[in-house]
This record gives C-alpha cells, sequence and structure tokens, in this order.
C-alpha cells in the first residue's frame, strides 16, 4: 500500500495490522476515555506512533483539538467501537486530514487473529494461531492429514477454516489448564466435531467455587501419550499455574508450555486464589520437569506480552528453552526455591476480577451471550509477571 495515495475513509485491523508490521509511517489517534486507554492499546512489532485526544475534548473545543493533531501523514482514528471515532476521522478530513476510522475499533482488533506456519518444524506441519492484540496464542499440530489443536481460543470457526484451508481433519483438541483470562473454545468445538476435549481432572473443578465443571472431558494425567498420524503427544503434569496445568511435548521436541514458561517471564501461581500454597509447586514443576529438557527443545506458550520484544521477524512466538533460560530476568530463573517463591509473590499483577467469571465461563457454570463474552475477555492477559502482561 502506498501511504502517500491512500484516500479511503476507513481501514480494516488486517490492513492496520499489515501497516504497524511494514514500519508504514502514519500516526494512531486514539478517542477512547484516559482508564480504556491506559488500560490496553494498539501495539505491533515495530513501533506504533500514538497520539491520545478523548473524544469529548473534540466536541468540547473542536479547533484546538483538532490542532494538536500534527499534518503531513495519514491519521488512523480508533475508539472502542468505530463510532466516536468515525465522528473525528470525519472532522479531521474536512480540515485536509488524511484519516481513517478504524473499523469495530478496539473490539473489532482484539477478535483479530493472524496464523502463521512455523516454518522451522518440519516433521509435523505446525501453525500457530495468534489473537494478536491479547497475545493469546493457540496451535495446531499436523500429521498426515490428521491434526490436534492446543489452546484454542472461542472464535472457533477460526480452526475450522483453517482446518480446511490446508486440508486436514481435526481429531483431538487439547487444553493446557482450565483458562483464566479467555474463554476456551475447546468444549464447544470439540461437541460439535464429535472428537474428543482433554482436561487435567484437577482442572474440572472450580478453584474459588469449588464446584465441578459440567463440561465433558477426557482425563489428562502425567505421562499421557496420543498418536495423530505419524507424530506422538506426550503430557508432562506441571501443575503451579493451576492445579491441573499440562505441558505437552510432541514428537520430544516441540514444547506446548500454556501458562508455564512464556519467551519472558513465568506464569502467576495465584489465578486460583491461593498463590501462597501454589508458588512452591510451580517451582518444583518448572526446575524438576520443564527446565531439565534440552535446551535445544522448542518452546511455544500461551501468550506472548510485547510483540517488539518478543516476536520474531516472520511475526511467529517462540524459541529455545536454551534461549529462554539464558535471556529470562534472573528473579525467574532463580535458582533457590526460597528466592524463587519470594520474588513470585512479591511481584504479582492485579488479579483481574473478571478472570473468576472466566474460569466459569470454561467450567460450564456460566453460559454468556456474546456481548457479555466481549466484556469479559476486553483487555489483554494478565497471566504472566512480565510488567507488560
Amino acid at each position: 500500500m502506498d501511504m502517500a495515495t491512500i484516500t479511503k475513509t476507513t481501514i480494516s485491523v488486517a490492513e492496520l495490522d499489515q501497516m504497524i508490521e511494514r514500519g508504514d509511517s502514519f500516526l494512531l489517534l486514539d478517542v477512547r476515555n484516559q482508564d480504556e486507554f491506559d488500560r490496553w492499546k494498539i501495539e505491533g512489532r515495530n513501533p506504533v506512533e500514538t497520539l491520545h485526544i478523548p473524544y469529548f475534548q473534540f466536541i468540547e473545543n473542536e479547533e484546538a483539538n483538532i490542532a494538536r493533531v500534527p499534518k503531513g501523514k495519514p491519521v488512523v482514528v480508533v475508539c472502542a467501537k468505530g463510532g466516536s471515532s468515525e465522528y473525528v476521522a470525519n472532522l479531521l478530513r474536512e480540515k485536509g486530514y488524511e484519516a481513517m476510522n478504524l473499523e469495530g475499533g478496539m473490539v473489532a482488533w482484539g477478535n483479530y487473529y493472524r496464523v502463521r506456519r512455523i516454518e522451522e518444524v518440519k516433521d509435523v506441519a505446525l501453525y500457530q494461531i495468534m489473537r494478536f492484540a491479547r497475545g493469546d496464542l493457540a496451535y495446531a499440530v499436523v500429521s498426515n492429514g490428521k491434526g490436534i489443536l492446543i489452546d484454542p481460543t472461542r472464535h472457533t470457526e477460526q480452526y475450522t477454516n483453517l482446518a480446511e484451508r490446508e486440508g486436514f481433519e481435526i481429531v483431538a483438541i487439547f487444553d493446557t489448564h482450565a483458562h483464566a483470562d479467555h474463554i476456551s473454545g475447546g468444549p464447544k468445538l470439540a461437541k460439535e466435531l464429535g472428537v474428543p476435549y482433554f482436561l487435567h481432572p484437577y482442572d474440572g473443578i472450580h478453584p474459588i467455587d469449588m464446584l465441578p465443571a459440567t463440561i465433558e472431558y477426557e482425563y489428562l494425567k502425567d505421562g499421557f501419550t496420543f498418536q495423530f498420524g505419524d507424530a506422538t503427544l506426550k503430557g508432562i503434569h506441571i501443575p503451579g499455574h493451576t492445579l491441573g496445568n499440562m505441558a505437552f511435548l510432541v514428537n520430544d521436541r516441540y514444547l506446548f508450555t500454556g501458562d508455564s514458561i512464556f519467551i519472558v517471564s513465568v506464569a502467576r501461581p495465584d489465578l486460583g486464589g491461593r498463590g501462597q500454597e501454589w508458588a512452591p509447586i510451580h517451582y518444583e514443576s518448572l526446575y524438576k520437569k520443564l527446565l531439565t529438557l534440552p535446551d535445544s527443545t522448542l518452546v511455544f506458550p500461551a501468550h506472548f506480552a510485547t510483540a517488539s520484544r518478543e516476536g520474531r521477524p516472520d511475526g511467529t512466538f517462540y524459541d529455545t528453552l536454551g534461549n529462554i533460560k539464558r535471556n529470562n530476568p534472573r528473579e525467574y530463573m532463580a535458582e533457590s526455591k526460597e528466592a524463587f517463591i519470594e520474588f513470585i509473590l512479591s511481584t504479582l499483577p492485579t488479579f483481574p476480577p473478571q478472570y473468576v467469571d472466566i474460569k466459569r465461563v470454561n467450567a460450564g457454570l456460566l453460559v454468556p451471550d456474546e456481548e457479555k463474552a466481549q466484556e469479559l475477555e476486553l483487555g489483554k492477559n494478565v497471566c504472566a509477571l512480565a510488567d507488560a502482561y
């Protein structure tokens, strides 16, 4: 896209993502309220020049606030759903600006997906399905036309469309744990396709309500194996983030860590309301199990925090276990159990209250409509200790 010749009045989230990835020169004008802006912003692998002027300021003093917007480059205007930003974009165009409204606003940005094939992996076809704005990562692993899904999100058409496009059959669905930050698509999709959905039974009980899940699932356990095509998945029980937390090792080389080890940081142990009790278990799982695997193991986490820091040149998110151990802040990789626990418990981010309800949804104890689901998932995940989560 030649940025100098843009005459369109709107832009899609996919087009905005491409502009950011290319490093195009433009200004993002965010007109949401201060608290919404502070909570969640548009980011990418390349820096995004952003100006924040709340919508109501344009209403109160149109001329003065338009004058605050620099000319000379395209302006993309964003609000929550695309209404207020459309008004501001129209004002700017009337004053000679090259202004475009982001279609659907932050709601559309939050529901935008990217799919990338991991080209480094040759013995299976491995696809990373990214809900980019939230930092959520799911996976499809395919061998001889048989595919499994790991940690799929609630927009299940993303996975069925991928399977149809790439010509594979989804034969099983796995969740590494009962998620707190987003609504799983696993139970729904498994039921639609008539395939098994796997979860550790310890995560089949809501940790706050202490009520059993009503969803149908097959039990996972330490050492569990599953064959698909010519590939083998092995389950590793790693309690800490949740009591039923699992990692999956495919073909002894590809490690899907869910919420345990990230490219930068490790998972928080308090989302079940028992950080004091679970932090020591978390340490044992990391140091006695995951970190003992070969340094050449490729790690595929369920989240990323900052695309500019963790993203690879091709827009994917993974690394070797050796690099993760070397590059993580030393506090996350503390050699002493006591030091690890002290650091973990002293740096916990705020506990988002909506996470309790998301866990209820994932256990089948609460059934939200689309509006409620959007509300619960608003913003970026905070499943790790890294400041950016």
